[in-house]
């Protein structure tokens, strides 16, 4: 039997210090924007007319185009009495039926679309139907064969708006960013329970977006017990898995198939794994033959859980582990994979230190595998000073622009940390860089980084052009779904 902790049921909490982005400076510098955004726009209509929306004359075409949101700006009026997380019929100016949706007069996207089909219901019957389509299409996709993680409901592309659910070996955790699933959350939680038959349903509804919603932040145990330790197996690798308080909901299930490609790139090459969260990465190019690998990752806890999953694999017995702070330089354990630091103990690492002298030469007795805890900004820019070089060189930060209001300053961060990794890279090098930033289109996206290629006074190849996997589909309709793209550039 699984040894089980004790949880208190999921409830409004703080989210713990873990589980914000490892960069907060561009979160800090809009958050008055967010307010001005999360501001309500009153649709004043009959309120004792049936509930209903009505649109303005004319902004029906991107519902007749079946994108699933419904901005505020193109509602004419709201009918009734209606509270966060109601179902309401969607009309055109002339009173045509458009679609069902779940309303929320606390958000700029007032309502997210549930179905196009007047004579749907929407009940508990409704989403059984949707949550088991979602699963009949993650089993036709057969990633079980080698993973036990995988998204299983990809919020608006499998048509649940604001819903997400990851499987974890026998764990499911389930988020919800939006009113509408908020409303039917023990609904949902029951048919999952249902359906999926796991030990634990933990909701990890913390997300910075929900504030953008009206919603309180929720984190805990739904149903059952979460298991002591959680793991899933992915393409034979081992990775622990924190549900609690880890990056989203705990592993970075989209990047499964270029995690998969960087083992094909990596052999016989030193590698530099930027913001490398638990090492995911990072464990692949060493099982790829990597003559050495750098981890990077501000996230002391982390890092952790990342040396954990090396020892746990077996791909390097004699890591070398570093911790940084402000004010000393950390000691080293060549054994135990452990991060310990002088100055404030084990787990404290300071998120914007500095990247030690003598780091530059490393040991002979260290392993391959060398984990970083620093600002991964610094860091960069103390490498480049050194004059190291790399031949393999990842990036994959957090999210800068959550939407396109964002996009100027998210620009000026993904062309900074590009622009040092062209400098580091020797010639004939690989940058493996990626952007999970809804705000930053494809497009937009490779324009930024040829710029800094360009200042870098580097000619890059695109060797190929990366997305999310497969569990994570993309609504034809919805090209907001597509957040996760990257590039594989070799360097002249």
């Amino acid at each position: 039997m699984t040894p089980q902790k004790t949880r208190s049921p999921s409830s409004p909490r703080r989210p713990s210090r873990a589980n914000r982005d490892f960069r907060d400076r561009a979160k800090h510098s809009t958050r008055a924007t967010d307010n001005q955004n999360t501001r309500s726009v009153v649709h004043v209509g009959d309120a004792i007319a049936q509930p209903g929306i009505t649109l303005k004359t004319g902004r029906e075409k991107s519902l007749l185009r079946r994108h699933p949101w419904i901005f505020s700006g193109a509602i004419e009026r709201v009918d009734g009495a209606p509270v966060s997380g109601d179902t309401l019929p969607v009309c055109d100016a002339a009173g045509n039926f458009l679609a069902w949706a779940a309303y929320n007069p606390d958000s700029q996207i007032t309502a997210r679309v549930w179905s196009w089909r007047k004579e749907e219901n929407i009940d508990a019957g409704f989403f059984h139907n949707r949550i088991a389509k979602a699963l009949s299409a993650r089993r036709e996709l057969k990633l079980a064969d080698n993973s036990n993680g995988m998204r299983l409901i990809h919020a608006e592309s499998d048509g649940l708006p604001g819903l997400i659910a990851d499987r974890y070996g026998d764990v499911l955790v389930m988020q919800i960013g939006s009113a509408g699933p908020e409303r039917w959350r023990d609904t949902l939680a029951d048919i999952l329970q249902d359906l999926c038959k796991p030990v634990c349903i933990y909701e990890r509804s913390d997300s910075d977006s929900r504030a953008l919603e009206g919603l309180e932040l929720r984190n805990g145990v739904l149903r059952g017990a979460l298991p002591d330790n959680v793991a899933i197996t992915e393409n034979g690798l081992r990775f622990s898995v924190d549900v609690e308080a880890g990056q989203k909901t705990g592993f970075y299930l989209d990047q499964r198939d270029n995690r998969a490609l960087t083992e094909t790139l990596a052999h016989d090459k030193d590698v530099l794994n930027c913001f490398c969260y638990t090492g995911g990465f990072s464990l692949y190019a060493l099982r790829g033959g990597a003559k050495s690998v750098l981890s990077i990752d501000a996230s002391s806890d982390a890092l952790r859980i990342a040396a954990e999953n090396l020892a746990n694999n077996g791909l390097d017995a004699a890591a070398l582990t570093r911790c940084c702070t402000k004010s000393r330089q950390s000691t080293i354990q060549q054994a135990g994979c452990g991060i310990v630091t002088e100055a404030s103990g084990a787990g404290e690492a300071a998120p914007h230190s500095l990247l030690p002298e003598e780091f530059t030469h490393t040991p002979k007795n260290a392993g391959k595998a060398e984990w970083l805890c620093a600002d991964v900004f610094q860091a960069l820019r103390a490498l480049r000073d050194q004059g190291r070089k790399f031949d393999l060189i990842i990036l994959d930060p957090p999210k800068f622009a959550p939407t396109a209001a964002f996009a100027e300053k998210a620009a000026r961060g993904y062309k900074d940390i590009n622009l040092l990794a062209f400098k580091l890279l020797r010639p004939g090098g690989l940058l493996c860089t990626y952007s999970c930033s809804g705000g930053i289109s494809e497009d937009l996206f490779q324009k930024i980084i040829a710029g800094a290629a360009l200042d870098a006074g580097v000619d890059a190849q695109i060797v190929h052009h990366l997305h999310a996997s497969a569990d994570h589909p993309v609504l034809l309709s919805f090209p907001e779904g597509a957040y996760l793209k990257g590039l594989v550039l070799r360097v002249a």
